[in-house]
């Protein structure tokens, strides 16, 4: 019995904490696929103008960012945690279909454009980044053949509105362009054409030049030390919050790299995040500490029977001359045997359960590191430390005498 309480508490721990350790990743790459957390737009845009006590708001249409410095990101001390980020160049034009037009927005974005910083190569692009973006049909390539029609993605809306399908063919100041899909994000996208950004770029007139850049980055959740003015802190405290991966410490290194550029963060997407987790975290520690808790009485209960039964062994041993220590090395080496044995059979067991909730949760396999196996047994070693040292105690109490008499 008592083997029995150890591995099913081991159990239950082993799986918290394999989920726990892998559960932070798991939610960021869930976020990440609904977009982006930081927002990259030109930092001419915020400039404040202020003329005889007056403000005076630059004008935003000639702020732009250049489209091939966007790679520098990838050079930052954080930029293998950023996964992605899709660039935006938007402009109302007029579309001409069957013989008649209409007014929409035309979007210029990556879908998955290879890109190369350095040695580096990397794809990035909406289909990565934007998980929430559904098309029916094709998704438009990056680079198109020349000469070709160049393909673009039609908004739900302006599609149902207009008569667009997959297949149809538009045109936008001379240049024809081809429906290769019909898009849904629920946004502003669903009333627009959406074309590769080099397409747009040409038609605007607008070369190597983007407005807006969505980056999805993995990050720390916030916290107070995060929310700190680096600017204020001590060298060592400055270090620190350099070196890790929070949402502002990234966005302060991106405008290190592009000075050009003001880094915002999305903060729904950082505070979801960090509440999630929270809450998640809590509930994992309570339901571990709720396993280990049940683990340690069954134990207790499990102990105080055996001593009981093995009373008379107790006072045989003590009639001939075995000290209190003795006594209570025999029981407690006894109960660290079980406690290595429940560990293991428990660490198998609560591998299983984390796999098994990985992928009901997160639709894929929570790894289970070997380091767990160590704390695991530890735990177990202490629990079954405190859940005998009641019935150990008890043990170094009998009276060899009595027990012998059978009083006892």
């Amino acid at each position: 019995m008592a083997l029995l309480a150890i591995a099913l508490g081991m159990c239950i721990a082993t799986a918290m904490i394999a989920v726990g350790t892998d559960v932070g990743d798991k939610i960021s790459d869930d976020l990440r696929r609904n977009g982006g957390n930081l927002v990259l737009t030109p930092i001419e845009d915020t400039l404040d103008v202020n003329l005889g006590g007056v403000d005076l708001k630059p004008a935003s249409e000639g702020a732009y960012i250049t489209e091939s410095d966007l790679p520098k990101m990838k050079g930052i001390f954080w930029g293998n945690s950023i996964v992605g980020f899709v660039p935006y160049l938007t402009d109302q034009k007029t579309v001409e279909f069957n013989s008649r037009s209409f007014k929409a927005d035309l979007i210029g974005t990556y879908f998955d454009q290879p890109l190369q910083y350095g040695k580096e190569e990397f794809s990035t692009g909406a289909r990565s980044v934007n998980g929430w973006w559904k098309v029916e049909g094709s998704w438009p390539k990056d680079e198109q053949p020349s000469g070709a029609n160049a393909e673009v993605l039609a908004g739900s809306r302006l599609a149902q509105e207009n008569g667009l399908t997959t297949g149809s063919e538009v045109e936008v100041q001379g240049r024809k362009l081809r429906v290769s899909g019909i898009l849904n994000t629920g946004g502003a996208e669903d009333q627009a054409l959406v074309a590769p950004l080099h397409v747009v770029q040409q038609i605007v007139g607008k070369p190597n030049k983007v407005r807006r850049v969505v980056v999805s980055a993995k990050t720390k959740p916030e916290d107070a030390f995060a929310r700190r003015d680096p600017e204020k802190l001590k060298p060592a405290d400055r270090d620190r919050w350099y070196c890790t991966p929070y949402a502002n410490s990234i966005a302060f290194q991106i405008h290190e790299a592009l000075p050009n550029v003001r880094v915002d963060q999305i903060r729904q997407v950082e505070q979801n995040q960090g509440k999630v987790l929270s809450r998640i975290s809590g509930m994992m520690l309570l339901l571990t500490l709720a396993a280990l808790l049940a683990s340690a009485l069954a134990v207790s209960a499990a102990m105080a029977a055996t001593i009981l039964e093995r009373r008379h062994e107790v006072g045989l041993m003590k009639s001939l001359g075995a000290s209190n220590g003795s006594v209570a090395s025999l029981f407690l080496t006894e109960a660290a045997f079980l406690a290595v044995a429940g560990a293991v059979i428990g660490f198998f067991g609560g591998a299983a359960l984390a796999h098994r909730i990985g992928q009901t949760v997160f639709g894929s396999a929570i790894a289970v590191q070997p380091v767990v196996l160590a704390l695991v047994i530890c735990a177990a070693l202490l629990v079954t430390l405190v859940g005998s040292i009641g019935a150990v105690r008890k043990a170094m109490q009998f009276d060899p005498a009595v027990v012998l008499r059978g009083d006892a």
